[in-house]
């Protein structure tokens, strides 16, 4: 009877230590626009093919077109649309319909260096490691106005 009541109760700890270590491994695997998550150089690639493929539309400054309802890729707008959603909704989005007139024409490292030049251009701070291609990735990656 001992046996057993001490082995319920190990099972039950270590079934309590394993949702707590799940729990506290999910909040730690989010990170934020604000820890470093791209490179200069890979923000400058990206500068490039902004300039080649989305300059035309959403300008030289990125400020876009009201009047033709092209929105504006940085400042207070771009970050307020972004607000607590991902680097993967903005990859999705982007890859899904731009160019306007060629969606997902680009390469998979084009959008990536994209994403990572509008995090420079909104003064999200660069790091040591490139802005990752892989999905499950960029999901991880919360885009926040304030650095918390």
């Amino acid at each position: 009877m001992f046996q057993r009541l001490t082995l319920f109760l190990l099972s039950v700890a270590g079934a309590g230590l394993a949702v707590v270590t799940l729990s506290a491994a999910q909040d730690g695997a989010k990170r934020s626009v604000w820890d470093g998550v791209y490179t200069e150089a890979q923000a400058m690639r990206g500068e490039r093919d902004y300039g080649r493929s989305c300059e035309r539309c959403h300008g030289v400054d990125l400020t876009g077109d009201p009047t033709t309802e092209v929105p504006a890729l940085q400042s207070a707008p771009f970050v307020e649309q972004w607000q607590g959603k991902t680097a993967k909704d903005l990859f999705d989005l982007i890859k899904r319909s731009m160019p306007a007139d060629q969606p997902d024409s680009l390469t998979t490292r084009a959008y990536v260096d994209i994403v990572a030049y509008l995090m420079s251009v909104n003064h999200f701070p660069s790091g040591s490691q490139e802005l990752s291609r892989e999905p499950g990735d960029l999901q991880q990656i919360r885009i926040e106005a304030e650095r918390k």
